[in-house]
């Protein structure tokens, strides 16, 4: 389905990237992917010619930068951006740090903005391309003790429309995936009494697989979602009705 396509993925390493990154290269397409310090969970999906790991840190515009422009000259274009690189720093407001805040709104949203930029460079001269930007049903309806993490995620929404509008002529589309709880490294540490009480708040009674949702990216980001842009889908088994 995505044969002679050229990815970047954020935060590809493990979780609902890493289930994004092996989505997209089982239906053909090239994909590098970033990751910070777990040079080993990298390198388990690597390899040399299909899925591509860059040590890249997506609060650092530099890097960013030039990873994108790795990535062109390997691949010779980009036809694809998944901003999924994302933090949690949970606390109350009160009990909140300014590193907290700072660390959260730099990796989740000043993250999207730095590869985004250079990213979008490329598709304007290509006049194509697909953006699909990892955010949260937090973003929405706003979670307790994460008003760093709900703000830099209802950005991302913010970002995603208003990017929408800018580059739609180009013929390249800019959607998000609001997701609820997944099986993942990030839910795996919270502790019983929540995960209990989460689950008694989503009509489908369980928590989402990270395989789940990179089979709704995988559509987002090919021909058949070719005629939607500016749209935020909710993937949350229901938690946010």
């Amino acid at each position: 389905m995505l044969s002679g396509k050229v990815a970047i993925v954020t935060g590809g390493s493990r979780g609902i990237g890493r289930a994004i990154v092996q989505a997209l290269a089982r239906e053909g397409a090239k994909v590098a992917f970033t990751y910070v310090q777990n040079k080993t969970a990298a390198d388990e999906i690597a390899n040399d010619d299909t899925i591509v790991a860059f040590q890249a840190d997506v609060t650092n515009f530099d890097q960013a930068k030039d990873l994108v422009k790795q990535v062109k000259e390997k691949f010779g274009r980009i036809d694809i951006l998944v901003n999924n690189a994302g933090i949690t720093r949970d606390k109350l407001l009160l009990m909140m740090s300014e590193k907290d805040w700072d660390d959260v709104l730099d990796t989740n949203l000043k993250g999207a903005f730095n590869l985004t930029k250079p990213v979008v460079g490329v598709m304007l001269r290509q006049r194509s391309g697909t953006i699909l930007n990892i955010t949260s049903i937090s973003g929405i309806v706003g979670m307790g003790g994460q008003v760093n993490y709900s703000s830099s995620k209802a950005g991302m929404i913010g970002f995603t429309k208003a990017l929408a509008k800018e580059i739609a002529k180009a013929n390249i589309t800019v959607n998000a995936l609001a997701l609820g709880f997944v099986e993942t490294d990030m839910t795996g540490v919270l502790n019983a009494e929540y995960k209990t009480k989460a689950l008694e708040e989503i009509p489908l009674g369980r928590f989402g697989k990270p395989e789940e949702m990179a089979e709704v990216a995988l559509f987002m980001l090919s021909s058949h979602a070719s005629y939607i842009t500016g749209q935020v889908l909710q993937v949350d088994g229901g938690l946010a009705i």
